[in-house]
């Protein structure tokens, strides 16, 4: 497992349009605050944490509903034990430094997936636990500038026959009982009523993908949605209503004109393409009605996918929820929660596949994934968080995933951040077609395109790239640390002669080499492939790979020989942004680039938000190299960035004041 306070950093080089300022409130087409600027919502959903989902927990063959995971797990282990189990859950999966570091990454909302159950019995009478979460939620989101939705996941009843609202037949269902409908709207004006005051509550998503055979005209949803309504505004005037369509909450049939000045509509998108034409059907909604609209949920999707979504959204001024959080064994969330031995025994039991365990053995398996939904225990995917910030702000920069110290060892599953195009190709890196599914073939490790899986080989880091197509690239961003020629060698399993891996630095011309036969999949060997001169500083190495049958586990960069006079000064005339020098520094430090030729010049300095706090040169210049001093005297510690461009070249690099 990576450092996850130094990969979290990697995220963070993005700019954010967010200006706090008391409730939100529409305004025409837009969310404003109270000074009337637009806010674009960024927001992370909470799912899985009151309202565990079958493939959060790897449960759905068996428990796809939390009911039927209760009905598991107190079966198995007694009431009390489970009780303590869930509680311990609840406790860990959301807690302050979950909010805090969300905040840190650039997030300005969350919404919470809320459970009837919670709040009311069967009754209806009032229960304090509900409201007790809900108010220590606010509280941190509060601290740390971030709007709380509330979203009623799991209505009384349920409001699709799915898992995900919790239905259980034969009981009725929302739209089959006029008891539980009374009972929603007793909730929704409960909640509104103890809220009513609070700037950080962002609104209220009245009904999270209601999936319903309801009339052509949805009137029942209409009807139940004015009455919901109409209880809220009773109490509160204040807070923004959200409303969500039929069928998975893209259906707006009857949901139009709009009935409350203060509402906007949420969509949901899934598992489709991320253009104009994805999202037309809400946009013409929103020129109808003249009120804002919200991507409530989206997600479970590759990183290409998710820069992409956020890309368009922000695009056409809507903000945006992603799900969720934290899941178990999980790439594509922002956390996984590795499993133990003990739990997977657990999931085989359940499965039929395993013999009754003993009831401590069970509990050590349910309260060691219960400890390791504590933040400082989960897997931090920051590739993910990448792509939703930084690769949405800067998409044609890639960064490095590793150190990669040149002389050394390229781990080819440690390829550069960075968006398809500009990182790796690979022939599918997205699911636009309708499935929840097909992008890393081996699910292990990163959420990109290229697949990966776990290696066999005796040196490994665990992964290896397979599966490689034809015209498929991996591209790393190194530091060369003295000029020289490099030896590359490749661990390489091939099940065929023929493959061949063309290494391209910088932009100089490729080098390109056969890859013999190893066996098959399984058997890894050394191949040289060719020398190559690099200068002293930072470069890009780009593996490009054609045939088929072959998977890499690593480049070895191994010293040959000192670089000649003659290459070193042909080398040296291209653009490079070295690393400032010292650094930690406390207060000033040195910042060093050469150009090749005469051109503009920026070089800017941005805090972890992405706001500019200084610019040390703006103006035309010679080819030649320079050095700039930086003094931070007057800045607080933290990490900050650099960034030059001249031209065509960009570069940032980051560095860290120490004081």
């Amino acid at each position: 497992m990576k450092s996850i306070q130094l990969l979290f950093v990697l995220s963070l080089f993005c700019f954010s349009t967010m200006t706090a300022g008391g409730f939100l409130k529409v305004s025409g087409k837009y969310i404003v605050n109270d000074k009337n600027e637009e806010v674009i919502l960024r927001g992370m959903g909470l799912g899985g944490w009151l309202l565990p989902e079958g493939y959060m927990l790897q449960t759905s063959s068996f428990a796809n509903a939390f009911w039927e995971m209760k009905v598991k797990i107190t079966g198995l282990v007694g009431q009390q034990n489970a009780d303590s189990f869930w509680t311990a859950y609840r406790k860990n999966f959301v807690q302050r430094k979950d909010i805090e570091r969300l905040s840190q990454m650039g997030f300005n909302s969350v919404r919470v997936a809320l459970h009837w159950e919670y709040f009311m019995n069967s009754s209806g009478d009032w229960l304090p636990q509900g409201f007790t979460i809900v108010d220590s939620l606010l509280r941190q989101c509060a601290d740390n500038n971030i709007y709380l939705i509330l979203d009623l996941h799991a209505a009384p009843g349920g409001q699709n026959s799915s898992n995900i609202s919790d239905y259980h037949y034969p009981y009725p269902s929302l739209w089959q009982s006029d008891t539980n409908k009374a009972m929603t709207m007793n909730l929704w004006k409960k909640l509104a009523e103890r809220y009513k005051d609070e700037p950080w509550i962002g609104g209220y998503d009245l009904l999270n993908e209601t999936v319903w055979d309801l009339p052509p005209s949805n009137k029942p949803l209409r009807d139940l949605y004015i009455a919901i309504t109409d209880s809220i505004r009773s109490v509160d005037t204040t807070h923004i209503i959200f409303i969500e369509g039929n069928v998975w909450a893209n259906d707006f049939t009857g949901l139009t004109p709009p009935w409350d000045n203060n509402m906007v509509y949420s969509f949901h998108k899934y598992w489709n393409s991320n253009d104009i034409s994805s999202i037309n059907f809400v946009l013409t909604l929103r020129d109808a009605a003249n009120r804002p609209l919200w991507l409530g949920e989206s997600g479970e999707n590759s990183n290409a996918w998710f820069t992409d979504a956020i890309t368009l959204m922000e695009a056409n001024h809507i903000g945006w929820s992603w799900w969720t959080l934290k899941k178990f064994d999980a790439m594509n969330g922002l956390y996984s929660v590795p499993t133990t031995t003990e739990y997977n025994y657990l999931l085989r039991y359940w499965k039929g596949q395993a013999a009754k365990p003993t009831v401590e053995f069970a509990m050590k398996g349910l309260m060691d994934m219960a400890e390791g939904l504590k933040l400082e225990n989960c897997i931090y995917n920051s590739g993910v968080s990448d792509a939703m910030f930084r690769q949405v702000s800067n998409p044609t920069i890639s960064l490095p995933f590793a150190e990669n110290k040149i002389p050394g060892r390229l781990y080819a599953a440690n390829y550069d951040y960075g968006k398809y195009g500009v990182a790796y190709s690979d022939k599918e890196y997205q699911n636009a077609i309708g499935n929840a599914w097909g992008w890393n073939l081996g699910d292990k490790y990163r959420n990109d395109g290229v697949d990966i899986e776990q290696c066999t080989d005796t040196i490994t880091n665990g992964y290896d790239v397979f599966n490689i197509t034809p015209g498929e690239y991996i591209k790393f961003t190194v530091n060369v640390m003295q000029s020289a020629t490099y030896k590359f060698s490749a661990r390489v399993a091939a099940i065929a002669d023929g493959a061949t891996i063309v290494v391209t630095p910088d932009n100089a011309s490729p080098r390109f080499t056969s890859i013999a036969k190893t066996g098959d999949v399984l058997t890894w060997k050394t191949q040289d492939l060719f020398d190559i001169d690099l200068t002293a500083g930072t470069h890009a190495l780009r593996f490009t790979f054609f045939g088929s049958g072959l998977s890499l586990n690593y480049i070895d960069l191994a010293t040959v020989g000192a670089l000649s006079v003659e290459n070193e000064a042909n080398v040296l005339k291209e653009f490079a942004l070295a690393q400032n020098y010292p650094n930690p520094f406390n207060p000033s430090t040195v910042i060093n680039y050469q150009l090749p030729m005469n051109n503009h010049v920026s070089l800017k300095v941005y805090d972890v938000l992405g706001k500019e706090i200084a610019t040390l040169v703006d103006q035309d210049q010679q080819a030649g190299k320079y050095s700039v001093q930086m003094n931070g005297e007057k800045l607080s510690s933290g990490i900050y960035f650099y960034k030059l461009q001249a031209g065509n070249f960009v570069e940032i690099k980051k560095m860290t004041l120490l004081k």
